[in-house]
């Protein structure tokens, strides 16, 4: 049986996760999972790729806000209207990759704060509800929408795949390093890779196509350390022409018709193989 036993969310792009016991399936994705970013003057999207110590920001669900802290020094920390009231805020184009989408800018006191934490001038950005971001159509279904995450609404992978990368690695690394958003447990190690499709009681997913991994996994999200692992081991055994796969991107088909419904941790994932479709 498989079984879905993990749910993160990452509220800010690049920033920390958060785990939920339970979470709504929106439009763009999980609710809450990367409507903000951080860009530069240009609009120009940001990560612990530039900047490393964006993994040393941690956030929290605490409503009416988002809050924003220092993992080593949650005092020093800043609050975020969950829902904020974009008719007030400047109107910013932004790209993600090579994608350009209409955001909300906020104002000089939040900016600052981002700005004076990491060490360079950055913007944070909201996307409202009234920007439609596309996934991309080569993989996924017309119609299917997405947050500011890289290109896909949600990623899965199966613990027995990490349990299997960390059999091979001299210092084993946890979840996070690869920021999914569903972890499940059952199976064999990259059974993920042989799904079409999988089901969550009414919820139908589809694996919209592997994850190629960006240096990020490479990033200790406690210290903000680089190192070569676990890409060089992964190179070794995951490789597909240029790219490193680990993970499976995913669409959700029925979003239209079962927005807001929750997912748990625990519910029963069941698959459908490639080979029966």
């Amino acid at each position: 049986m498989f079984q879905l036993s993990e749910i993160f969310i990452y509220p800010i792009k690049s920033l920390g996760g958060i785990p939920m016991p339970e979470a709504r399936v929106q439009l763009r994705g999980l609710q809450y999972d990367r409507r903000w970013m951080l860009t530069d003057a240009d609009g120009i999207f940001v990560t612990q790729r530039e900047f490393p110590e964006m993994a040393l920001l941690g956030t929290a669900i605490e409503p009416p806000f988002l809050k924003v802290f220092r993992k080593n020094n949650p005092q020093q920390h800043i609050l975020i209207p969950l829902e904020p009231d974009t008719a007030g805020m400047t109107k910013k184009q932004v790209q993600v990759w090579s994608q350009r989408c209409a955001s909300r800018q906020y104002e000089s006191d939040i900016n600052g704060w981002f700005s004076d934490v990491l060490g360079a001038n950055l913007f944070l950005q909201y996307m409202p509800d009234t920007t439609r971001r596309a996934t991309d159509g080569r993989y996924a279904p017309k119609g299917q929408y997405v947050s500011f995450a890289d290109g896909f609404p949600y990623l899965l992978i199966g613990q027995a795949s990490l349990d299997a990368l960390n059999a091979r690695l001299a210092a084993p690394v946890p979840m996070d390093r690869f920021r999914p958003n569903f972890v499940f447990t059952g199976g064999t190690a990259f059974a993920e890779d042989e799904w079409a499709q999988f089901s969550v009681g009414e919820l139908q997913f589809a694996c919209a196509k592997p994850c190629a991994r960006c240096p990020i996994p490479t990033i200790n999200q406690q210290t903000a350390t680089r190192s070569a692992e676990p890409l060089r081991t992964l190179s070794q055994f995951r490789r597909s022409g240029h790219k490193v796969l680990f993970g499976q991107n995913v669409v959700c088909l029925n979003v239209f018709s079962a927005e807001n419904t929750l997912l748990r941790r625990g519910e029963t994932l069941i698959p459908v193989p490639k080979t029966q479709q």
